[in-house]
């Protein structure tokens, strides 16, 4: 059960990098629920998903 943990933490962490990333070249690719597009609201929601996400996983990896 922890197995699956860190698996699904670990593609979340992958998912939100790859759309942070996605998300710096075309902002309108990974906002498109929002009505304002900008580089600044990406770094905001992704980035704090990924950093959540990480400490997550290593929280999980390490102490579980």
């Amino acid at each position: 059960m922890v197995e699956a943990l860190i698996i699904l933490l670990r593609t979340f962490f992958f998912i939100s990098v790859v759309s942070l990333i996605l998300g710096f070249v075309r902002p309108v690719y990974v906002l498109w629920f929002l009505d304002r597009f900008n580089r600044l609201a990406v770094l905001k929601i992704f980035g704090t998903l990924s950093l959540l996400f990480l400490v997550l996983y290593v929280v999980a990896k390490y102490l579980l």
